[in-house]
Parts: C-alpha cells; structure tokens; sequence
C-alpha cells in the first residue's frame, strides 16, 4: 500500500495580491498572530512531508526572508515570467529533488484556516484510492470567482473549468475549487509538461492537470469539505478582517473547552502560539499575544494585552500592557502599568498601579506599587520601593543598574540615581536624591534641610490671593494667641 505521507508540499504564494492595496505581500499580511504564509507553512509541516516548498515571486526578498525566520528548512522555489499556477508547481518540481516519488500535496499561501489534519486527511484519501489526482472541494451557495467542478454522468470528477472559461451552464455548479490538491508527482510532472497557455487568461492553469489525467485513463477524486472557511482565501482586507475574526473565534472556542474561562469573547484576542492553563480567566478587552504563556489559574484583564509574555500560575494582571516580560506565579500587577522588554517579577511579588519597568528584575515577594520608573534594576526579595521613585538609569551617554537588597526599603519620592548599590536590610529616607552606596542595616536620607523665611509672601507676592490668605491666616492665628493669653 502507498504510504499516506506527502512526499513534498508546494505552497504557492508568487502572487502580487493587487486588491489589498498594500506595500506589503498580502502573503505577509496577518491574522492570530502569524502571517497568511505562516499558516499556511504550519499546516503543510503538520502534514509530515518530506519537503515543503515555496513558490515566490512578487516581493521576492521580503517573503524569502520570512520564509527563514519561520521556517528556514523549507525550499525556495522562483516562478518565471512564464504566469499561472501550473507554471508555479513545475517551478516548485524543478526545486525539488529529481528522484521525488510518491505523493505530493499543492496549497495557497492565502487560505490561513486550512488546517493541517485536512492535508493529512487529503493524503491518506488520495493514498488509499489509487486516485492520480484528488481535489479538495466544496459547496457554495455564491460559488461567482471560483472554478467549476465538472463531473462525468458516473459523479466522477472529470476537470475544473475557471470562472473566467465557464458556460453559461457551468456557472451555474456550486461545488468549487479550493485550489489544493494532491498528486502523484510523476503524473503531476508529466502532465506540467504538457499543459499549455491556451486559455482566457493567457496562464497556464494547474486545473489542466486533471483534464490530462482523465484522458491518460487515471482516476481523479474530490475530498469533498463540509467546512468551507478552510477554503476560503484572502483577497483584500474585507476577506482578511474577516477570516481573522473567525480564526480568533476558532482559538477562543478551543480554550474554552479545554478549561478556560473567557468572558467576552467578542472582546478577547487570542494569537495562535498562545498558550493558557486550566482554570484560568480571561477578562474583557484582553489582547494575548505572539508565544505569550499563561499559567492555571490566572486572571488577566480586564483591558491588557500581553505580547510574548509569561505568566505563572495564580497570578493577576489588570489594565496592563507587557512586552517580553515573566510574571511569576501568585504576582498580581496592575492596574496602568507598562512592562518592557528584560521585566521579571518573582512569585508572589507585585507591580502596581502607573508603574513601568524596563530590564528590572524584581524578587519574590518584592513590591513597586505605585507611580514608579523602575529602569535596568535588580530588587531583591521582599523588598519594598516607595510611591514616586525614579530610578534614573541613564546618564545622557550609557545605562546604568541599581541594586535593591533583600526586604530593603526605598521611601517614596526617592531618586536613585545610577550605578546604585542598596544592601539587604537598608532604607532610604523618603524623598532622598541617592548617589552612592547604602550598606547593610543603614538609612540614607539625601535631601537638604528644610528652611522656612518668614514673610516672603508677603514681600514678593504681594496683591496675590494667596497673600491674602496668608495675611487672613496670620490675623487668625494672631487673634487666638491674645485670645489665650487674656484667658491666662
């Protein structure tokens, strides 16, 4: 029997993707987190091939160079002047190694919600049937773009005809095209061989493939589809909004079920890599995204998005916006912080409300609770960081990193300015400018001594309200001290 596994998946995204109106490849454009093509490539390798090429043209270096940084083992394939999807799998066959045998599977990068147990189900159906071709189709009450399955009196599936090319009569089939396909690749390269242009657009179409074989005496098969987003392709940005608000549905629906509780689904923004325990809770207006990772038992929300984070399990996360950033377990952060890239907050500790951190990394238990610059910091354990501190991490030329000891205390207002060094078990004095070094047991206090001048109000604000109030006051307090002292 002939193995199920492809031998190779071409995907073919050469195309310019004119009606998206857009600098960019549309097979660059995104949805969940990952480009059109990246979806597409996950789908193939979750197939199993052998090989996985990609046929590129349009904005060669742009999506060769994305090709790379998602999947640098796949096959970089050039179509030619020579136009249409035929041309793009015999340029992605000339790629390929020349003794490729056995089955080989032919996708679009523009159809993100294909899933990679469709490809699978695709090869194992085609292996199984002995079929030269099998075609994924599918049924569609508004079939207008998509080209024709015409089938024999028997059912069989006797060609595709694009919309462009139909009659009157085949314009009225609903079953479609879905543009994937399975072939033997010796049939595939045969018939490539012989596939012509000749045709209302001048292109020489892959669909022609299935007329050859028919009339070489093989068999062509339709794996027909129920679900029919995962056929449906991108074409501007109507489509894209569109199968991005479906493929975000899809991911909620999944976690959901697998024990996440998410209460506004029409609010919540899941990316694909996203990762989230049992358990959890996901509050409205949450964005999650790139590889974030939540823990069992979480609360994130409401009106926080994450980006490449991790949270542990039991932490809290309100009204939050983080990039590149470990939240540890039974944390709670929040609400109106800033977490920048290098942030880690030990168990149990806590980054508080109007707080923003950059490369800071915070001890179990340590706190900064409210209105605090914490820049290229260590704090250690249980240490506690006072309302209002700046830690002044640059000096106009370099960074520079401060160090907060074991359950130290920095009061509020305080200025730490770097390099810094702060023993375990020290304070700072609230509102202290420190400059140098604070040592085990110690209390710096770096501020200059109050100085009270009488009547300054008096001489140098003269005729303003508070000179008055000033002056009302004085009388005040003046009547009750003569008050006093006749009572005495």
């Amino acid at each position: 029997m002939t193995s199920a596994r492809p031998a190779a998946v071409i995907i073919l995204a050469a195309g310019e993707g004119t009606r998206m109106k857009s600098a960019t490849p549309k097979v660059l454009h995104r949805i969940g987190g990952r480009s059109l093509l990246g979806h597409a490539i996950h789908a193939a390798r979750e197939a199993q091939p052998d090989h996985v090429a990609v046929v590129v043209r349009h904005q060669r270096e742009r999506v060769v160079e994305h090709i790379g940084q998602i999947d640098p083992q796949a096959t970089i394939a050039d179509q030619d002047e020579i136009k249409g999807t035929g041309r793009a799998a015999e340029c992605a066959l000339l790629a390929l190694p020349e003794d490729l045998t056995g089955t080989v599977l032919v996708t679009m990068g523009d159809v993100p919600l294909l899933a990679g147990s469709t490809l699978t189900a695709l090869a194992e159906e085609h292996a199984s049937s002995g079929a030269a071709v099998t075609v994924i189709t599918a049924t569609l009450e508004d079939p207008s773009g998509y080209g024709r399955i015409v089938r024999d009196p028997a059912g069989g599936v006797e060609g595709i005809v694009e919309h462009k090319d139909c009659t009157p009569e085949q314009l009225g089939i609903h079953e479609i095209n879905s543009g994937i396909y399975a072939f033997d690749v010796t049939v595939l390269r045969d018939a490539l061989g012989r596939v012509t242009s000749d045709n209302a657009q001048g292109e020489k179409y892959l669909t022609d493939v299935l007329g050859l074989a028919r009339q070489a005496g093989r068999d062509v098969a339709a794996h027909l589809v129920d679900d029919l987003w995962q056929t449906e392709g991108v074409n501007d940005r109507v489509q894209l909004a569109r199968l991005g608000k479906e493929l975000n549905r899809r991911l909620l629906e999944q976690h959901m079920r697998a024990g996440v509780s998410i209460v506004d689904p029409d609010t919540t923004w899941v990316d694909a890599d996203v990762s989230i325990g049992q358990d959890t809770t996901i509050l409205p207006g949450t964005q999650l995204l790139g590889a974030t990772s939540i823990g069992a038992g979480a609360t994130i929300g409401p009106d926080t998005t994450l980006t490449d984070t991790e949270v542990g399990d039991g932490a809290e996360v309100k009204r939050t916006e983080s990039l590149l950033a470990v939240i540890g377990a039974g944390a709670t952060v929040g609400p109106f912080s800033y977490l920048r890239p290098g942030t880690e907050l030990g168990a149990n500790g806590k980054i508080g409300g109007f707080v923003e951190t950059k490369n800071a990394v915070i001890g179990e238990g340590a706190k900064v609770p409210h209105l605090t610059y914490c820049g290229d910091a260590e704090i250690g354990e249980g240490a506690n960081i006072g309302a209002g501190t700046i830690f002044a991490n640059y000096d106009g030329v370099a960074k520079h990193k401060t160090r907060i000891g074991r359950h130290s205390f920095v009061g509020s207002n305080s200025v730490l300015v770097a390099p810094v060094d702060v023993a375990d078990g020290a304070y700072v004095g609230a509102g202290s400018a420190l400059t140098g070094e604070v040592g085990p047991g110690q209390i710096a206090v770096a501020r200059g001594n109050q100085r009270n001048i009488d009547g300054w109000v008096a001489r140098r604000r003269a005729g303003t309200k508070t000179a008055e109030a000033a002056e009302a006051a004085a009388r005040h307090t003046q009547e009750n001290t003569t008050e006093g002292q006749d009572q005495a």
